[in-house]
């Protein structure tokens, strides 16, 4: 806004508020870099508060804008008159360090690229004078390189007579238009966005998880697409009710963002909308959580039309409160002075726009509900026993459903590679068939959103026969990632049932000591590698010993002439004995309803017959 003094102006009078809005009157020639004029007013106003100064000029030599800041730090914000990417805004900023070295910091230059300036400036104050001025450029390079130094030519230092005459506005044109002449490709690629991670230590909390929590925040960002540049951790009793973090480490996170040139700071524990809204404000920087930034990998693994709406109902259920305008008031107040008008706001048809879709997409979720029941009840009328993949995510479920069944689902190293369920027909050794479900893995610190967004989809763990939990023997938070799933477990109220906790990744393993100790320690478990096949027999073997049996066993006598029957014993049911005699094949097996029914004129009831002799 025009003739408005921005920034930190608390505490300064009202003077010299005015004497910084004159600025805006002056006008610079075109060709000088700054007049004497307004560097001798900012440097005099600067040293009077002992607060930097900065100041905006185009090329036209319009002053756009002047802000203030505290003593070592001014807020540069974006300011109208950028232009294309491959262009310099034609904007450069002149700003002073009083009583300190006027060298340019690697924030000045980072703030430069970052705002896409002609030039930035830093003026030092000494006195009652500006006394000597560094100026950087920016080179004619590809914008893919990172070292500042690379990317800038410095100069200086200059006098305040040596500044204003000399020809940094000639250099800037022939800047500008050489980088105008960079190939368009290099300039138009998708930057991939850059991360600052941070997390909050209690005091006395041990490093270790909060380590392991941070590294596994790196592995979901990296799953994102987004390069993790920083981590850092402050050590704090409990939030900070506005901000999450410090009010100094805030600081020091926006310029940290700068100097590395990050795009994004991500938490590692869910933000409120007002904490998420404050720190965006105080760095300038985009600002997402843990959850928003899960939310966001199962938007992109998504592939079924059923997970594209459980995805969308959790991310509209956690966008809703976040929605922030005048409208946040209005929708408190309901009515009276100041409510009355012409129409809804915008923010209020948009709350209304979302809620109505929250509305449509619980109905259609519903209706897949309904449709997952019909399966089963179909499934259930053909009785075959149901196994679910269960563990923590990028634990090797999918690559042990693929090793069982000769499968090709889709198994990366990457987190929540699998979103949307898929199911398998597994015979086991005993001649069982089971079916078995790959189901979307479980994480620590789940979002809420996600759980009751995805139950649909959990409910195939609900009605499970048998789960298989399966754990990274390799990981270093094993023991933390197995808490949190059979948290999630007791959660949905299937901890009762019958579970094979499957070790995998033993292969890695060198230590039997560990091996032998988690053998002790955990009942009902095998330890496999679904990549190299190792441990496989062991967990089919268990498998088939807790898969609910729903076969009867009995004696069937098979005369030659119908001899073909014989092979449907060995594929749909488990023979225990056969026997060659004169008139017939006698076979004792042990069969399900279907089959039963389908051989029963063969059924020998006379017990005294005895059983065929174990094959």
């Amino acid at each position: 806004m025009a003739n408005k003094v921005n920034g930190n102006i608390s505490g300064l009078r009202n003077v010299q508020i005015g004497r910084l809005e004159k600025l805006y009157d002056t006008k610079v020639d075109k060709n000088e870099f700054i007049s004497h004029e307004v560097l001798q007013e900012i440097s005099r106003v600067s040293l009077e508060t002992k607060r930097e100064i900065a100041v905006y000029i185009n090329r036209k030599g319009q002053l756009v804008d002047v802000s203030v800041g505290d003593n070592s730090t001014v807020s540069l914000g974006e300011v109208k008159g950028r232009r294309s990417s491959r262009r310099l805004s034609g904007i450069r900023c002149i700003h002073t360090h009083p009583e300190g070295s006027a060298t340019l910091s690697d924030v000045d230059l980072t703030a430069m690229d970052n705002l896409n300036l002609d030039a930035m400036a830093a003026v030092g104050v000494y006195h009652d004078r500006p006394s000597e001025i560094h100026v950087g450029l920016r080179k004619n390079i590809p914008v893919s390189t990172n070292e500042y130094s690379e990317k800038c030519i410095l100069y200086g230092p200059y006098s305040v007579e040596g500044v204003v005459g000399s020809d940094l506005m000639e250099l800037v044109r022939l800047m500008d238009r050489q980088n105008s002449a960079v190939k368009s490709a290099e300039y138009n690629r998708e930057d991939q966005e850059k991360a600052i991670l941070i997390a909050i230590q209690k005091p006395g909390e041990a490093d270790e998880p909060i380590r392991d929590s941070l590294a596994e925040l790196a592995q979901l960002a990296r799953t994102a697409g987004v390069d993790v540049l920083h981590r850092s951790v402050q050590v704090r009793l409990k939030p900070d009710v506005a901000t999450y973090i410090g009010k100094g480490k805030v600081n020091e996170a926006g310029l940290q963002a700068q100097v590395l040139g990050a795009n994004v700071i991500i938490f590692d524990n869910e933000l409120s909308p007002a904490q998420q809204r404050n720190l965006e404000d105080l760095t300038g920087v985009k600002i997402i959580d843990r959850t928003t930034l899960i939310l966001d990998i199962f938007a992109q693994r998504a592939k079924t039309m059923e997970g594209k709406l459980q995805v969308e109902l959790a991310q509209l259920n956690y966008l809703l409160p976040r929605l922030t305008g005048k409208g946040v008031e209005l929708s408190r107040l309901g009515g009276g002075i100041g409510t009355r008008g012409p129409g809804e706001t915008k923010l209020e048809v948009d709350r209304r726009r979302i809620r109505k879709r929250i509305s449509d997409l619980n109905k259609e979720l519903e209706q897949v509900k309904k449709n997952r029941e019909l399966h089963r009840l179909n499934r259930k009328s053909v009785p075959i026993p149901i196994v679910s993949l269960c563990g923590y995510t990028n634990s090797g479920k999918s690559t042990l459903l693929n090793k069982l069944t000769n499968s090709d689902v889709l198994a990366e190293d990457k987190l929540f590679a699998t979103l949307d369920p898929t199911t398998r027909k597994l015979k086991l050794p005993d001649s069982t068939t089971v079916l078995l479900s790959d189901t979307v893995g479980f994480i620590n610190k789940t979002p809420h959103h996600l759980i009751a967004a995805f139950r649909a989809t959990l409910e195939e763990v609900i009605e499970s026969d048998v789960l298989l939990h399966v754990v990274d023997t390799s990981h270093c938070a094993m023991a933390n990632q197995m808490e949190s799933v059979q948290r999630v477990l007791a959660d949905l109220g299937v901890a009762d049932k019958p579970i094979i906790t499957v070790f995998n990744k033993a292969d890695k393993i060198q230590n039997n000591a560990v091996t032998e100790n988690l053998k002790r320690t955990v009942p009902d478990s095998v330890f496999i590698s679904a990549k190299t096949g190792q441990g496989i027999n062991d967990l089919l073997d268990a498998l088939s010993s807790a898969v609910p049996s729903t076969r009867v066993r009995g004696t069937y006598a098979i005369p030659y002439h119908q001899a073909a029957v014989v092979a449907s014993f060995f594929d749909k049911g488990q023979v225990v004995g056969m026997k060659y005699l004169p008139d017939h094949i006698l076979i004792t097996a042990n069969l399900d309803e279907k089959m039963i029914n389908q051989v029963q004129q063969f059924r020998i009831r006379d017990d005294s017959i005895g059983e065929a002799n174990n094959v």
